[in-house]
């Protein structure tokens, strides 16, 4: 049994990693971190994006992908499944393969709200700048897009009543159900589609997700584009809503009932106090939301936020649907201490949780308890190496590489499934998961014809299992030196700072990761953080190593690539991003 070493030094800020191997003279300048090239990757998600050639697109999704796992900078760990409880009384509503749960159905025995759990403090709950599946969870139960997915996880129409395609796959023209309104009552039409679909591709505010929009016609390519030239305009009257795509996007309708896609009221977001500074630049477009009380147009409409606490949410009389809404409120709890969290579900004060202890995990099993459920997942667990880490200073492209996959291969994945994960999870070799579609109904990850994966055996990069030969090939590749112990030489030691969020699986996952990286002679510092603190910082690049993860927001391979371009705002690994 292995035993957790782990030191946690720090709590909400992260020590910089330090990283002493032999510096390299020839290539690239001493002690800088060398710049990694990213151009021909991003043009490959554009090509892949305007392409008409379906199978031209597959060949270079392939290519894509090989490119970002020959970088070394994501180590898959295990492709996820989804874990909740939910107490038996509570029926009809159900969760999507991308990790959002819909309550607009629900039903709780003789109770008329719902006490839940998703996750600490939300990042945001502003649908064009939120990236995270809990934020997503509570976006689609508070607002409505053009469509959405039905109980039966079909794309089905929401907001809009219908939708023309044209001959050529590229313009959309939806028609708009009547009577629409916001959650104050007040008229929503297809105006508040225009300026929300605007608000989102607009470079000045900020969304992660504002690439998803760039293949409509006229989106804003970087901070001076005019955002007005977006070819998604209402009618005058407000009824119609007409989208011109670049190309034709098989996956568009699903980009509708994604919450970037969400409408918001332009009164609300604007005159919000902290809204704009004192020059009239936007200052905090997210403002509108973080006292809570905030307008939205969902089944669900938001009654409060107290902050690190809980967030409330009660039936929205003015929803389309609102004869369906059975539940008056959705009471969340806001923690991610899972002990605390199992605890209040045990004590029936939750009767929802969307994380269970690890220790408890291998009981519930065994019992077969009927309200621990297990259901299928499209992501990957991983962890994200930050290429501009001065972890990486003076070494070349290639050294840099080596070293990321070195480490990588010390990692016993299948001991954290087995102890941590407990519920059948695959071992990950690639970025991709298996059950992911290659945009002609076939499965993406699997070898073929058209495409072999370095690893044919076990269709992905590597094998997954742990290999610390491997890693002291590579790692002696990228400079550093072994002892006859097999341990890093004190000539060249390596000390690795990793950060995750608080939750009892994610801090066991960074003890089992000490104790391997320990048996090379690495040491490695855990830094614990709150969950909205540590996506901040990795979306700002203050790490050197990171646990991270990532659901489909769509079941296409470009959505767990585009991710990855210089320009994307969820690219924490900060590809493209040197000066």
């Amino acid at each position: 049994m292995k035993k957790a070493l782990a030191i946690i030094l720090m709590l909400l800020m992260v020590i910089s990693l330090v990283a002493c191997g032999p510096k390299k003279e020839g290539g690239e300048e001493k002690g800088k971190v060398a710049a990694f090239p990213w151009d021909e990757y991003d043009k490959l998600i554009k090509d892949i994006k305007t392409t008409q050639d379906m199978e031209a697109r597959m060949k270079m999704m392939h290519a894509a992908e090989d490119k970002l796992m020959d970088t070394g900078a994501i180590c898959p760990i295990y492709y996820y499944n989804d874990e909740y409880m939910a107490k038996e009384a509570l029926k009809g509503y159900y969760a999507t393969l991308y990790g959002y749960k819909y309550f607009e159905k629900a039903t709780n025995g003789d109770k008329d709200t719902i006490d839940l759990c998703i996750a600490s403090e939300p990042d945001y709950v502003d649908p064009a700048l939120n990236s995270a599946v809990d934020g997503a969870v509570m976006a689609v139960n508070s607002f409505s897009g053009l469509y959405t997915y039905n109980e039966n996880l079909e794309i089905v129409p929401d907001c809009a009543e219908k939708v023309d395609i044209s001959e050529d796959g590229k313009t959309y023209v939806f028609t708009l159900r009547d009577g629409l309104k916001w959650s104050d009552g007040s008229e929503l039409n297809a105006k508040d589609f225009e300026y929300s679909w605007k608000r989102a591709a607009n470079p000045k505010i900020g969304a992660d997700y504002r690439y998803m929009l760039d293949c409509i016609e006229g989106w804003p390519e970087d901070e001076n584009g005019d955002v007005e030239k977006l070819e998604a305009k209402a009618s005058e009257d407000g009824k119609t809503f007409t989208v011109k795509l670049k190309s034709v996007t098989s996956y568009f309708l699903d980009l509708c009932a994604f919450p970037t896609f969400f409408p918001v009221k332009k009164d609300a977001v604007e005159s919000a106090p902290g809204y704009l500074d004192e020059s009239g630049n936007i200052k905090n477009p997210a403002a509108w939301t973080e006292n809570g009380n905030y307008v939205s147009n969902g089944p669900f409409k938001n009654t409060g936020w107290t902050h690190k606490q809980s967030i409330t949410f009660e039936r929205n009389e003015h929803f389309h649907r609102a004869e369906n809404v059975k539940i008056k409120k959705l009471a969340f709890m806001l923690s991610d201490d899972d002990t605390t969290i199992y605890s209040a579900y045990k004590a029936g004060n939750l009767d929802f949780i969307d994380s269970v202890p690890t220790d408890e995990v291998k009981v519930l099993l065994e019992t077969k308890n009927p309200e621990f459920h297990v259901i299928d997942q499209l992501g990957t667990y991983f962890v994200c190496f930050n290429v501009k880490s001065d972890m990486f200073a003076g070494k070349t492209v290639e050294e840099a590489a080596n070293m990321r996959k070195g480490l990588a291969a010390a990692i016993d994945r299948q001991y954290i499934v087995d102890t941590v994960g407990q519920t059948g999870q695959k071992l990950a070799n690639a970025f991709i998961p298996p059950g992911m579609y290659d945009g002609q109904g076939k499965e993406f990850k699997v070898n073929s014809g058209a495409y072999k994966y370095p690893d044919e055996a076990t269709a992905g990069y590597f094998s997954p299992a742990k290999d610390l030969d491997r890693a002291r090939e590579l790692l002696t590749k990228a400079g550093y030196k072994f002892g006859e112990d097999g341990k890093l030489s004190a000539e060249t030691p390596l000390h690795v700072n990793y950060i995750t969020n608080k939750t009892s699986g994610h801090s066991k996952i960074a003890e089992i990761i000490y104790d391997d990286f320990a048996e090379l002679g690495i040491k490695m510092t855990i830094s614990l953080m709150d969950w909205d603190t540590t996506l901040a910082e990795r979306k700002a690049g203050n790490f050197d190593v990171a646990r991270h993860g990532w659901v489909a927001d769509f079941n296409d391979p470009i959505n767990m690539l585009e991710m990855w371009s210089s320009t994307s705002g969820n690219n924490d690994a900060q590809f493209g991003r040197f000066e």
